[in-house]
């Protein structure tokens, strides 16, 4: 599988990851020891090893930022604790999501015994109703959601949406499975419907201001079909 580069330059490589592929393989992803990480395949494609600057869940498509030498990494990182990056997500979820929502919930770190103060900035992008049944109702309704995360925990979107009983398609930890089980049996899509799509900040070395767009993974344009959705 070759990864689209979306930006690169002295400094870093900014890549699209698909869906299901993690970042780097470690003790909670032994489950998927045998596939490759993200690493792995940029050491593959590039011939060259890159330094993660952020995380992305396996289950999450799109962007991710990579320093391509150590020393590079704890400048771009200060962007992200420091809140100096905008993060963009987009999600589609069930039900017809409010048009706009600040989600404040704690959520549970990598440490799972501790909760942290995680936020999420909603607004909704479109929505549907859909002659198709499921249970328990003779329709079904979707949402398509801009997401902005104000904090990077574990699976905060993820736990977000699920928390505002408007979880994302898809999801096989969080979601809803009758609407997961639409997804794959109407339009043949069963990976989770979260992507990242956007990152803007300054350049730490370069000080140029970037906004990184990646696209959206194929699976999105058949449901945007089936909804009669554009962006």
């Amino acid at each position: 599988m070759k990864l689209d580069v979306i930006y690169e330059d002295d400094y870093v490589l900014c890549v699209s990851k698909p869906n299901n592929v993690v970042v780097h393989h470690a003790h909670h992803s032994r489950n998927v020891a045998d596939e490759d990480s993200l690493l792995q395949m940029i050491q593959q494609q590039f011939n060259q090893k890159m330094y993660p600057i952020h995380r992305l869940d396996r289950k999450t498509s799109g962007i991710i930022l990579l320093a391509k030498e150590t020393k590079f990494v704890a400048k771009f990182q200060e962007l992200f604790t420091k809140n100096e990056i905008q993060k963009t997500y987009y999600g589609i979820v069930r039900g017809h999501a409010p048009e706009t929502k600040i989600i404040d919930s704690p959520v549970k770190g990598r440490d799972a015994n501790v909760h942290k103060d995680a936020e999420t900035h909603l607004s909704t992008i479109k929505t549907v109703t859909v002659n198709i049944p499921v249970k328990p109702y003779d329709t079904s309704r979707y949402s398509l959601v801009k997401l902005a995360p104000k904090t990077g925990r574990l699976h905060q979107l993820r736990i977000h949406m699920n928390k505002i009983s408007h979880p994302l398609v898809g999801d096989p930890k969080y979601g809803d499975k009758n609407h997961n089980t639409m997804f794959i049996d109407n339009f043949d899509c069963e990976n989770l419907f979260l992507h990242a799509y956007s990152l803007e900040f300054i350049h730490p070395y370069s000080n140029k201001k970037l906004l990184i767009k990646a696209d959206f993974p194929k699976d999105w344009y058949v449901v945007y079909e089936k909804f009669n959705w554009s962006l």
